[in-house]
């Protein structure tokens, strides 16, 4: 990219500028590296699609060392101080300046003895087929599920109530029926019966009888299979281990006041 005489001379003029009108060398002396510039003007081409001008670069430049100055008195006045969102901002620079320092290339090694030491991430869960009425609890859910079954068993057609989910489920694993309906819920899955109505099974919304299908069972899948998702948990997990371990570093530097009469 050809840098015209015009540029420097802007550069130059802005920098002159903010020197006569800071007086404090030490403090006020603004460096702008050749990699800040590059960085900007390949963000400014990714995002317009072309390389900027001259008059576009003296502007990308211009407004560095604007927000840089801006940034400074910010600080001066202490408007850093108590901002919740420039704490977590500074604080998430940190932690991404730590585990940057995490090798991205682990060995087979390391993802076969991660592998090992996490199964249950991989366990592919149990997978069920269903149906099932449901009794909200707003309405006597106990009582009307109790007889629904009883009528059910006999062949006698049913009243139940709409559920938001829906009535059939097809192919859905343990997780998602244990969100969805709740541990008490998806406890009566462990050992169910297929082929049969059974109830009532209570969960948060009310009560249901239910009819399962069809069921597979779950299994570790081979390491070979989801090896592409253990490198990305692996390096996951060393990076959170490189933050913890500088924080239990330092931590005994600082000394932590909380008021313990605060009633919140």
């Amino acid at each position: 990219m050809k840098y015209k005489l015009s540029i420097f001379f802007i550069i130059g003029l802005t920098l002159y500028l903010i020197d006569i009108g800071l007086n404090s060398y030490d403090e006020k002396e603004i460096y702008i590296s050749d990699q800040e510039i590059i960085s900007l003007v390949t963000a400014w081409k990714s995002q317009v699609g072309r390389n900027p001008n001259d008059d576009e670069i003296a502007r990308i430049i211009n407004n560095l060392v604007e927000e840089e100055i801006l940034y400074r008195e910010a600080l001066k006045l202490g408007l850093d101080r108590e901002d919740r969102i420039i704490k977590r901002r500074l604080a998430q620079k940190i932690s991404f300046l730590k585990q940057e320092s995490i090798p991205n290339s682990p060995t087979n090694e390391d993802l076969s003895r991660y592998f090992d030491e996490n199964n249950d991430k991989y366990f592919i869960d149990p997978k069920y087929t269903f149906t099932h009425y449901f009794f909200s609890s707003e309405n006597s859910s106990l009582e009307r599920s109790s007889q629904a079954y009883k009528d059910l068993i006999n062949n006698i057609a049913i009243n139940s109530d709409p559920f938001f989910l829906g009535k059939n489920f097809v192919n859905v694993s343990m997780k998602k029926i244990k969100s969805e309906f709740g541990e008490d819920f998806s406890s009566n899955f462990i050992s169910i019966e297929l082929n049969k109505w059974i109830g009532p099974i209570e969960s948060p919304f009310g009560h249901h009888i239910i009819y399962v299908t069809n069921f597979t069972k779950g299994y570790l899948p081979n390491i070979t299979n989801v090896l592409k998702q253990v490198e990305v948990d692996f390096l996951q997990s060393q990076r959170d281990e490189a933050i913890e371990n500088y924080l239990n570093k330092i931590r005994h530097e600082y000394k932590i006041y909380i008021n313990p009469d605060l009633q919140i």
